[in-house]
C-alpha cells in the first residue's frame, strides 16, 4: 500500500479526495485557519462537483475550464477558505482536476 493511500485511509478519504485535500492543504496557513475536518469536507465536495462537470475536452476548451474554475472558487468561498489563499488553491485544484479527469475518462 503506498503512502498516499494509507494517509487517505487515515483521513477517511478516497484517492481522488486525498488529491484535492493535498491541493488545499499545500498551504500550511490554510490548514491552521480551516482545520483538517473542513478541508476534508471541501475535498469531498470538489471531487463530486468537478467529476460531474468535466467533459472530455474541458482542459482545452476555455469556456468549460472557466466554468469549472468559477465552481471551485464558489466552493472554496462557501466553506470559508482564506481569501488570500484562494487563487493559489484554485490553480492547484485545477491542476489536480486535469490529472484526475484523465483517469476518470479511462475508468
Amino acid at each position: 500500500m503506498d503512502a498516499a493511500t494509507k494517509r487517505g485511509q487515515d483521513l477517511g478519504l478516497n484517492e481522488d479526495e486525498i488529491a484535492f485535500y493535498d491541493a488545499l492543504a499545500a498551504n500550511e496557513s490554510a490548514v491552521k485557519a480551516m482545520g483538517n475536518d473542513e478541508l476534508k469536507v471541501i475535498a469531498a465536495e470538489l471531487v463530486t462537483q468537478v467529476r460531474k462537470s468535466v467533459t472530455i475536452d474541458w482542459a482545452v476548451r476555455e469556456s468549460a475550464r472557466a466554468r469549472i474554475k468559477v465552481m471551485v472558487k464558489r466552493i472554496l468561498k462557501k466553506h470559508g477558505y482564506p481569501p488570500d489563499l484562494q487563487a493559489e488553491a484554485t490553480k492547484t485544484v485545477l491542476a489536480q482536476a486535469e490529472l484526475l479527469s484523465a483517469m476518470w475518462a479511462v475508468a
